[in-house]
């Protein structure tokens, strides 16, 4: 059907008011999971649940909708996985279910979250971005990964002697080594040795650098993306 290819197109004003209807939906629904857990508002569930009925069945519409337009294509697409698990928590709900396995399921309503992808510009700038320095940020990860393997050997042969409690084993040495290497230095597990506290500062000055890296590559990646786009909206309002 035309209209529903219009509709679900993305590129006529009616297909874009409907992506800006589901965005709004999308952050009302993630609003309201986050309300449903304060105490207070457990005069209100009654409400809540009835909107969340409302705002599934808007969701399932434009599910089937979407697979009535894009068919086999679209179901098996990255946005309608997405678009299923967004929906099926609460229709799994429905049954006789036990109700430990129900609050599991309702955490699946978090996956909307990934919907905004869709119909945000800066977001879909943002996954361009991401996928065209895929290959550094792997590279990036992978160092990180060893470096902090590296500090966490590194660190047990300085302090497991001195504090055997809190240096047990190169696992146990790893959340030194994370919250070292970010900066964050939690405080709760410190070197007291000489060669121990040296370790520190030379992690803790890579951690500098590591941490700068991954924002220096986005930033440049969203520049890039940008101007991209600008480059290309001039010839798109020519045609």
């Amino acid at each position: 059907m035309k209209w529903i290819d219009e509709l679900t197109g993305g590129e006529t004003r009616l297909a874009k008011a409907f992506d800006r209807a589901i965005y709004i939906l999308i952050v009302a629904s993630l609003l309201q999971f986050a309300l449903e857990t304060l105490p207070e508002a457990e005069p209100f569930m009654s409400w809540f649940i009835w909107s969340e009925r409302v705002i599934v069945a808007i969701f399932t519409v434009e599910y089937v909708l979407r697979t009535m337009s894009g068919r086999l294509t679209y179901v098996l697409s990255f946005y309608g996985i997405i678009d299923f698990l967004a929906i099926m928590p609460f229709y799994l709900s429905l049954g006789a279910l036990d109700l430990r396995s129900v609050r599991i399921l309702r955490l699946m309503r978090l996956l909307r979250i990934a919907k905004l992808q869709r119909y945000g510009t800066a977001l879909k700038r943002l996954r361009l971005a991401f996928f065209d320095i895929k290959d550094e940020l792997a590279v990036y990860f992978g160092l990180t990964v060893i470096l902090i393997y590296l500090a966490s050997v590194g660190i047990y042969y300085c302090e497991h002697d001195a504090q055997p409690d809190a240096f047990r084993s190169v696992f146990h040495s790893m959340w030194w080594a994370v919250s070292t290497l970010t900066t964050v230095g939690y405080g709760d597990v410190f070197p007291v040795t000489v060669a121990g506290k040296l370790l520190t500062f030379v992690i803790l000055i890579l951690g500098l650098g590591i941490v700068s890296v991954p924002s220096g590559l986005i930033a440049s990646a969203l520049m890039k993306q940008t101007k991209t786009e600008e480059k290309s909206a001039p010839q798109k309002e020519d045609q």
